[in-house]
Formats: structure tokens, C-alpha cells, sequence
């Protein structure tokens, strides 16, 4: 059990502060990365100093608890209307009501002659043409080029502690 400050200092401080930084870390554009940065470090920043309760913590319990919260964040994932409550029904409905573009209805076509089966193992297309036809996966892949290689990964830069004690 935390005394009253510690927990509001994790709960209103270091959690937010951390979920910020990993919201910046998987940003793909580098402006909303440097602005989620700037959000997150007021937040850091009285945590960091020595006449904060958390600095009078052993190092062992700062990094437990900043673990902790690290874990918090983890587990707090935004969510939208589209998959959740009333909207998400809504929404889901509407959706259905649209015309299909030509690319999706193509796709749908595709899998429902080539790869849905009947309980005697027959798809549409084998009792079209009368004969088996190979998967529907190797015919795509007979098709599709390779993909590029991918790019190679950048090394990733060593972050300190994030409750680290600023120096005086």
C-alpha cells in the first residue's frame, strides 16, 4: 500500500507521462512524436526531483514501482466508438448499408468461388468447371509478387530510467 502522494504522483503523474511516451515511440511522423515528448516531460520532470517522496524511495523500489506503471500503461489501450457500446453497433450497421467498391466485391467473389466449401468438401468453382482447382492461397501466391525485402532496423537508443533524479 502506497501513502496518498506516491499513489496520486503514479496515477496522475507517471502513468499518463509513460503512455505518452509510448504513444511518441510508435508515432510514425516525427512532429506528433516531438509534441507527445513535450506533454509527457512536465509530467516527468517533479518526479524526477529530490525533494520528491518518490526520491526518498530505495532505487530498487523506484524501479519497481516505475515498472508497475509501466504495466499500467500497457495494459490501458484507447479504444473508439467503432468497436465498442451503441456507435460501434451503429456504426457497424451503416457500414453494411454501403455499396461494395468493385476491389472488395471482386475479393468477396474470389473467396466464395475458390475457397468456401460445401459439406460435401466442393466449392462453387469445382462444380462449375466440374473439377478441383487448386487452393485459393496458391493460386494467390502463384499470382502476387514477392514482396521487397524490408528495411533494415534502426538501433534503438538507450533510454535512462524514466525516474531517474535530476542533477543539482
Amino acid at each position: 500500500m502506497l501513502p496518498p502522494e506516491l499513489e496520486r504522483a503514479l496515477v496522475e503523474q507517471l502513468i499518463p507521462a509513460l503512455y505518452l511516451e509510448r504513444v511518441a515511440a510508435r508515432s510514425t511522423l516525427a512532429e506528433p512524436r516531438h509534441r507527445l515528448r513535450a506533454l509527457s516531460r512536465p509530467l516527468l520532470e517533479p518526479l524526477r526531483h529530490g525533494d520528491h517522496p518518490l526520491q526518498a524511495l530505495p532505487s530498487a523500489e523506484r524501479a519497481r514501482l516505475e515498472q508497475v506503471a509501466g504495466e499500467c500503461t500497457d495494459r490501458f489501450q484507447r479504444s473508439s466508438s467503432g468497436v465498442e457500446g451503441r456507435n460501434g453497433q451503429l456504426a457497424l450497421h451503416h457500414q453494411g448499408r454501403h455499396r461494395l467498391s468493385d476491389r472488395k466485391l471482386a475479393a468477396l467473389t474470389a473467396v466464395h468461388n475458390y475457397h468456401i466449401r460445401r459439406a460435401d468438401g466442393t466449392t462453387a468453382a469445382e462444380r462449375f468447371f466440374g473439377r478441383a482447382h487448386e487452393t485459393l492461397f496458391t493460386q494467390a501466391l502463384q499470382r502476387m509478387p514477392l514482396p521487397p525485402r524490408p528495411a533494415r532496423r534502426r538501433p534503438r537508443p538507450h533510454k535512462p530510467p524514466y525516474l531517474m533524479p535530476l542533477a543539482a
